[in-house]
């Protein structure tokens, strides 16, 4: 574990009733959700787990996939129902694509009033439900951590596979972004996250990141407010069909960095 801003310790306590509502945000993923879906439904069922209000975002996909993804949540909620689950999935369908940023903030201005975590989740599974459950339960038993975010670092007992262009970019993303930001984290792109809700809903109208660069304006924001934060290395696996252009988002999200210190130095 690696610490952030603060120095949280996890308490191996039991589960604590916290409530966590993860956005899953979805374009054309009409492949993957559904078997991560299945997955995720799977593993919250059979685990003592805090609990979970999972909102699958759909950023506008093509008719064919939306209904894969609408038809795979509605049978994940009929299975959480008839197991009188404490766990819920919801479906939310932007009209046109917004970009994976405006699908998580949709998602969170949907999230359930009383939920003490907002998270996000990728759908491709990269992350697993395993894993997702994992971070999910160090939440719940963390008081200390304000900030919880997923890390592909290499080290003793974890798993990362990704290709070698894809890691380069991202330590040359990461480096830059360290250098504009200082937020610390080895890893600010990795795609799960967790926010005490306490503290990132007066942000929630701030935040302008449509896109990629979501991550970097939460985390910026987030430190500012003084938030204890919390990096945990996560097993990785690059499910292939990565919708980055090499070269092409590379370079825009170069830019948007720029744009984006200016914009949060901006702020009062």
């Amino acid at each position: 574990m690696i610490d952030g801003w603060g120095a949280p310790c996890f308490n191996a306590a039991p589960v604590s009733p916290s409530t966590i509502s993860v956005v899953i945000p979805a374009y054309n993923e009409g492949e993957h959700l559904p078997r991560f879906v299945e997955s995720l439904a799977e593993v919250f069922l059979s685990q003592p787990a805090p609990a979970v209000e999972f909102i699958v975002s759909d950023d506008g996909s093509a008719p064919e996939h939306s209904e894969r993804q609408r038809t795979s949540v509605e049978a994940a909620q009929a299975r959480f129902a008839e197991e009188g689950s404490p766990h819920r999935f919801v479906y939310l369908k932007a009209e046109r694509n917004g970009g994976k940023g405006a699908a998580i903030r949709s998602g969170w201005g949907q999230a359930a009033a009383v939920a003490t975590w907002l998270a996000f989740l990728d759908a491709d599974g990269a992350v697993s439900a395993e894993e997702f459950h994992r971070l999910a339960v160090l939440a719940a038993g963390s008081p200390e951590a304000d900030v919880i975010v997923g890390s592909r670092v290499k080290m003793a007992g974890r798993r990362v596979e990704r290709t070698l262009l894809r890691h380069l970019q991202g330590r040359i993303f990461a480096t830059l972004t360290e250098r504009r930001f200082q937020l610390g984290f080895y890893d600010t792109q990795c795609g799960v996250k967790l926010f005490r809700a306490s503290l990132l809903r007066p942000l929630l109208g701030a935040l302008q990141e449509n896109r990629w660069l979501l991550d970097v304006e939460l985390l910026a924001l987030m430190q500012r407010q003084g938030a204890r934060a919390m990096e945990v290395p996560i097993d990785w696996e690059d499910p292939g069909q990565s919708k980055v252009i090499p070269g092409l988002d590379a370079a825009k999200m170069f830019w948007g960095l720029l744009k984006l210190k200016q914009r949060l130095d901006r702020r009062p």
